[in-house]
């Protein structure tokens, strides 16, 4: 007996038309629509009457790299156009338009065509898991369900600047200390390979026993010269190695993440900018209306640091079984005495996203401090380092000299 096997139908994936033509009236309008062909293009806006003249596919050119600043921007230009009564889908095409990055007008064009179809705004962004993370999606979703969408909106976008301000400041602070030191060691390689030993030429005529510190310049110089590409194929291998397996492997991850945490100068910066960013996701989703064990769930991931995210699951755990918050945040022992009493008051007096808010500010201030006091202080503290390492190379190179001026 023969089987009829259905093929499975193909869904034709829609396309961004750039479209031109003349109403009933003959005046000349032009637009843009979304659609599964030319033939679907044609037919819906003859049935608006208009004689489309020209019709064309529009391309995105290949755009930079979406980054989080990009979405973060995209956030605060939503919001403030809902606020202003923009409709949603003409606020979609305002912000992809007025991008300067084709990438990111790309993406938004393609969430303007699923919302158009009927698609929630929440479940659009979760077809992109790179750009918009759960805290991002169960935000807008609870915005959606309780009708204050704008609001929401604009809490996120606070929320997400003032993550981003901290990101940079971490950065910033990190970042100036290891570009100073890998140019030194650039400097201090190109002197051992090409300075030193045209001293050494020079030295060996002497015919005389040379100091001990010229002498211990010159064999790092040899050793330098005959295996400079050991040293940086090693050098640069182990680092390229190093955040390979940083960012592949959840074990280094957590090992680092521990590390940072102890580490004696940024360690205490590090642990400030991971409270103000865990106390900030929490109230802005406690704020939403988003229950607190719910809440949770997005925290841990938010607060970037896995010390702090397996102390959220056991939080979450506790919270769920009736702890309160505060006895919660006090048993994994990772929060200060002054944010667990600052939650005691906010679960007492039923404030509880106003004093998170309110915590949040303080250690973003305290980050702030202290960043600029490592920026104070690493200046001078890289200015003697560099001042030790090149001085010490140029007086163990001139000893020498001296020496042989001192006999004549």
């Amino acid at each position: 007996m023969a089987t009829n096997s259905a093929k499975p139908i193909k869904k034709t994936k829609d396309v961004l038309y750039a479209w031109e033509g003349k109403d009933k009236f003959g005046k000349t309008v032009q637009g843009e629509l979304r659609a599964g062909g030319e033939a679907i293009v044609n037919a819906t806006l003859r049935r608006q009457g208009i004689l489309v003249t020209k019709l064309k596919k529009k391309t995105y050119s290949s755009g930079k790299k979406i980054t989080d600043a990009d979405i973060t921007l995209f956030t605060r230009q939503l919001a403030t156009m809902m606020k202003a009564g923009v409709p949603l889908l003409q606020s979609f095409d305002i912000v992809a338009k007025g991008n300067a990055n084709p990438s990111v007008s790309k993406l938004l064009q393609d969430i303007r065509g699923d919302v158009e179809t009927g698609t929630s705004l929440n479940q659009a962004f979760r077809k992109f898991p790179l750009y918009f993370d759960p805290l991002f999606c169960n935000l807008v979703g609870a915005g959606e369900q309780a009708g204050i969408l704008e609001d929401l909106l604009t809490r996120l976008a606070i929320y997400k600047e003032k993550t981003q301000s901290i990101k940079k400041k971490i950065k910033s602070a990190l970042t100036y200390p290891i570009a100073i030191l890998s140019v030194a060691f650039v400097v201090t390689a190109v002197i051992m390979i090409w300075v030193v030993p045209a001293f050494k030429q020079v030295f060996t005529s002497f015919g005389a026993d040379l100091p001990a510190p010229t002498l211990f310049v010159m064999a790092i110089s040899d050793f330098f010269v005959k295996y400079w590409y050991m040293i940086f194929g090693g050098l640069f291998g182990s680092v390229y190695f190093f955040f390979q397996t940083w960012r592949r492997s959840l074990q280094m991850q957590r090992t680092m993440d521990r590390l940072l945490l102890q580490a004696p100068i940024f360690g205490a910066v590090i642990r400030k900018a991971t409270i103000a960013r865990w106390t900030r996701t929490l109230a802005t989703m406690f704020a939403a209306g988003v229950p607190l064990v719910e809440s949770l769930d997005s925290v841990g991931g938010a607060a970037g640091n896995a010390v702090y995210l397996d102390a959220t699951i056991k939080i979450q755990t506790e919270v769920s079984t009736g702890t309160s918050l505060t006895v919660a945040m006090q048993n994994s022992n990772v929060f200060p005495t002054m944010v667990t009493q600052m939650v005691a008051i906010g679960e007492e007096s039923g404030a509880l996203d106003n004093m998170l808010g309110k915590v949040a500010d303080f250690y973003e201030e305290e980050v702030d401090e202290a960043v600029a006091s490592l920026s104070s202080l690493m200046e001078p503290l890289i200015m003697v380092i560099l001042g030790v390492i090149i001085g010490g190379l140029v007086v163990a190179m001139y000893l020498p000299i001296f020496k042989l001026g001192s006999v004549v």
